[in-house]
Formats: C-alpha cells, sequence, structure tokens
C-alpha cells in the first residue's frame, strides 16, 4: 500500500482567487480543466464517495488502488483529481485529508491548475493522437492500447519497438507521492489490464493507480479485487440545479429539456448544449411518432445516420487529432440515450395510464436500444445497427401492436 502523503507543519497563506489562465503550453489541458474544478470549484454531490476517499486518507494508510465507478459526466473523474492533488501535496494537513479538502495556494495546487505537475499522469485514449509512435497516431481512439499505457505508464517495448522508460516506477518529483488516473479505463485492452494487474500486485511505493470507469463490469475480475471501489451515482436534484445555478445561463435554449435529458449528470448536459441534442429530439420525437402509427420507411434509419455523420464531422473539423470512428461511436451513444428519454417518457405515461400491453411493448424497445448500445460498442456498423433498431421498434411502437 503507499503512504499517506506527508503533511507540512503549517498550511501556506490562500492567495487571492482570480480568472485562471490557460495552461502553459506543454501542460494538459484536460488535466488543468479537472484541477480547477477538482481545487477551487469543489465537487457537487457524490458526497458518500467523497467521505470514503477522505476516510481512506485520514487513515494514514490509503489503498494504492482504486476503481471510481459510475454514469458518464457526473464528476468521476474530477472527484480523482481531487483526490491526487490531496495524494501529490506534501504541504497537505491532517485537517486537508480529514476533510477531503485540497490546498488552493500550494506549488502543488498551482501545478495542477496549469496541468503541468510532475507527479499526476492523466492517461486517455485521445493521447494516442499526439504520441511518439506512429502505429498509436494512427489508431482510432477506439481504446486504450497496451502500447499507449506502455509509453504513459508501464514502461515495455511499444510496436514500432521503441522502448519506453517505466514512469510508474519513477521518484516522486515534491516526495509526497504520485498518481496515474486511467480515464475510461473500462477501454483498455485485455493486453493493456494483464499488463497493469502485474503493477496492482506490486506497486512501486508511494503510488496511487485510479482506474476510472462508466462500466467497471468491463474490467477484468482480477483488475476489480485488487482495487478498492468507490461508486459515484447521478447528483441528487438539489446538487443538479446547484450546478446548473453555478455553470449555465438561465437564457440557455431548452435548458428544461436538457436538465430533464442529463438526469444528474452535469457532463451530458453540456453535451447536449454543445451538440444541440435538443434539435435532434425534435427529429427523433418526429421519427417515433410515425412508427407509432405504422409508417415505416429506410429513410428513417438514414435520418439517423446523418445525425451521426455530421457530429463526427464538426467534431473532426474542430480538432483534427480527433478521430472519426471515436466521435461515430460517442455520436450513435448520445442518439441512444435521447431515444431512449423518449420512450421513457412515453413508458412513464403508459404506466400511468394502466396500459400493461403498451407497457410491455416499450420496455422491449429499452432492451432493443440496449442491445443496440452494446453493438454499438461492438464496433457493428452503424447503418446495421439503425436500420435493425427500426425494425425491431416499429411493431412495438405501432399504436395499432399496441
Amino acid at each position: 500500500m503507499s503512504k499517506a502523503p506527508r503533511p507540512g507543519k503549517a498550511a501556506p497563506r490562500r492567495r487571492a482567487e482570480s480568472t485562471p489562465e490557460p495552461p502553459p503550453p506543454g501542460g494538459d489541458g484536460v488535466l488543468s480543466a479537472l484541477a480547477r474544478v477538482a481545487i477551487d470549484d469543489g465537487l457537487l454531490g457524490q458526497e458518500i464517495a467523497q467521505r470514503r476517499l477522505a476516510q481512506a486518507l485520514g487513515s494514514g494508510r490509503p489503498h494504492h488502488a482504486w476503481i471510481v465507478s459510475g454514469p458518464m459526466g457526473v464528476g468521476k473523474c474530477t472527484l480523482a483529481v481531487r483526490f491526487a492533488a490531496l495524494l501529490v501535496d506534501p504541504e497537505s494537513t491532517p485537517e486537508c485529508l480529514r476533510s477531503f479538502a485540497p490546498l488552493r495556494g500550494s506549488r502543488s495546487a498551482e501545478l495542477l491548475r496549469q496541468g503541468t505537475h510532475p507527479d499526476v499522469h492523466l492517461i486517455r485514449k485521445e493521447l494516442a493522437a499526439t504520441s511518439a509512435d506512429r502505429e498509436l497516431r494512427d489508431r482510432k481512439q477506439l481504446n486504450i492500447p497496451i502500447g499507449l499505457l506502455r509509453e504513459q505508464m508501464i514502461g515495455g517495448s511499444s510496436g514500432d519497438g521503441h522502448v519506453h522508460e517505466s514512469r510508474v516506477s519513477h521518484s516522486s518529483v515534491l516526495g509526497a507521492g504520485k498518481v496515474f488516473i486511467i480515464d475510461e479505463a473500462e477501454l483498455l485492452d485485455t493486453d493493456g489490464q494483464n499488463a497493469l494487474l502485474k503493477t496492482l500486485e506490486e506497486p512501486p511505493p508511494h503510488t496511487t493507480i485510479i482506474l476510472v470507469a462508466s462500466h467497471e463490469d468491463r474490467l477484468l475480475p482480477t483488475i476489480r479485487s485488487r482495487c478498492q471501489r468507490v461508486p459515484c451515482g447521478p447528483l441528487d436534484p438539489g446538487s443538479m440545479q446547484a450546478w446548473v445555478d453555478r455553470r449555465l445561463d438561465p437564457a440557455t435554449p431548452a435548458l428544461d429539456w436538457v436538465v430533464g435529458f442529463a438526469g444528474g449528470s452535469p457532463g451530458l448536459a453540456l453535451e447536449a448544449i454543445e451538440h444541440g441534442l435538443h434539435a435532434w429530439n425534435e427529429q427523433l420525437q418526429a421519427i417515433v411518432t410515425d412508427l407509432e402509427r405504422g409508417v415505416v420507411g429506410p429513410a428513417m434509419a438514414e435520418a439517423m445516420c446523418e445525425l451521426v455523420s455530421a457530429f463526427a464531422e464538426r467534431v473532426v473539423k474542430a480538432n483534427p487529432d480527433a478521430s472519426k470512428d471515436a466521435a461515430n461511436r460517442k455520436a450513435l451513444g448520445l442518439l441512444m440515450a435521447v431515444l431512449g428519454r423518449i420512450v421513457q417518457e412515453r413508458l412513464h405515461a403508459a404506466s400511468t395510464s394502466g396500459s400493461a400491453d403498451r407497457v410491455d411493448a416499450l420496455a422491449a424497445c429499452v432492451d432493443a436500444l440496449i442491445d443496440a448500445e452494446r453493438s454499438v460498442s461492438s464496433n457493428v456498423n452503424q447503418k446495421l445497427v439503425l436500420a435493425n433498431l427500426v425494425a425491431q421498434c416499429a411493431p412495438l411502437l405501432s399504436l395499432r401492436g399496441g
């Protein structure tokens, strides 16, 4: 097990809060953004998860490996960065650890805000785009290959024959410890998970590994058994409203729909706003209404494919390093989420009206959506997935059949 950070004798003076500067060139912009929220704003919700980690820190001997799991966009990675901020700061006091409140004015906190902290490493599938390994750069960014894990963490020979140093074995630069956060850890391929297993079994001193996962069940049982688990859930209504009041403009178009669609996930709310998912909702509502009337045609699946393709094109245009395949998969996931909300609304109405047959039919549509999501994660052709979804749901949604 890794040891808790060595607390300093006195807390440093707090600096006056100001608008944060962008991270310096070479800094990790994603880590920087997460750190500014984790350190300066704090987390909304996830009180149980925060208490669990605070208790571990307060014990003086927190476990060396953790899984932070839960739905997309509920603050899992922000929670992991807040935990890391406490673990790697040599000025953290016992009260900081017990209250799960990182210092804001320390050198360590400033390095995290800049995205340049030498002892905090955030590993994401998108790092493949800037890898020194051409084979990794050319990948579709649909998973976290073992080559990227070797390059960013465990060391060893990569696909191009280059031998990487084991970053996980390096000593802590600031002296309090080092943390490796693997975002979307369920995307680690089987080889990568098996390679990581050795590090989990024999961790270097003063090293903490945090696996952030939306689908913990996709991690190997041997990985899960060696980690302490911290589940996160959707934000409660009060915390979600506090987040809306803090982060969103009241004039945001379709704000009520956005908040309802998000279902306690600030991240999903931001996705809905950024990508105009309310417009998707209107188009998909029309398709579902036609299916209820018994109107079925190939244009339905084609219209959904166009939404997905346009989304992917916008993402790649905005970021040339982005993977179009990954953007397609993300778009399909969001499209399924919008469809899921539409079906759930109808399911709730059918339950309220006492229409048992209608409830059964709509529940079967929910199952079809779940199967479609699984097909998406298995790289089945998107046109086939959507065409099959329409074919499955058409007789279920039809008013004549319901």
